[in-house]
């Protein structure tokens, strides 16, 4: 058992506790999650496809409007890799996987726009992806595995983006 000391607004001190099973839990998560991409990244390596966190950054834009976003937003749609995204848009932008716009609502913004060229290689990096989700994540487990895992999830996502809404049973 492990005990952690927070404050609440007011400041007090509240003492809670991380059971083991939790702590397990936890650690199951996250090295799973790490394992399964790195065998993606492997798996992409070895077919000469884009990594994970040029196809994170190309997805976000194909899928946003005229496929094109602001950097700002473009940072809070990436998954993978927010650290070093800077780097990661001028990497790109060299091999002509993006363009970068002049924002003409605001001279100093700018966007990360789509090319030709980076939408035809996350076409092509997208079997190979789908390939590994397959096989490393959902081929291991069942149907309701899945599903389980789906609802836990989703009721994380929206604790993480919404931690003072209180559940009603009904959610």
């Amino acid at each position: 058992m492990y005990y952690i000391e927070l404050k609440d607004k007011e400041g007090a001190v509240i003492v809670e506790r991380v059971s083991e099973h939790e702590l397990s839990t936890w650690r199951h998560f996250i090295k799973a999650h790490a394992q399964i991409i790195e065998k993606i990244e492997q798996d992409l390596a070895k077919e000469k496809k884009v990594p994970l966190t040029t196809y994170d950054v190309l997805i976000a834009l194909f899928e946003a409007p005229d496929r094109k976003l602001r950097l700002g937003d473009l940072n809070k749609k990436v998954v993978l890799s927010k650290s070093g995204l800077t780097r990661l848009v001028d990497r790109l932008e060299r091999e002509h996987l993006i363009r970068r716009e002049k924002s003409e609502e605001d001279r100093r913004g700018a966007y990360a726009a789509l090319t030709e060229q980076g939408e035809q290689a996350m076409r092509r990096a997208w079997p190979v992806y789908a390939c590994g989700i397959k096989r490393y994540f959902a081929e291991p487990l069942t149907g309701q595995d899945i599903q389980s895992m789906h609802n836990a999830l989703e009721v994380l996502n929206r604790a993480v983006l919404f931690p003072n809404r209180v559940e009603s049973p009904d959610d």
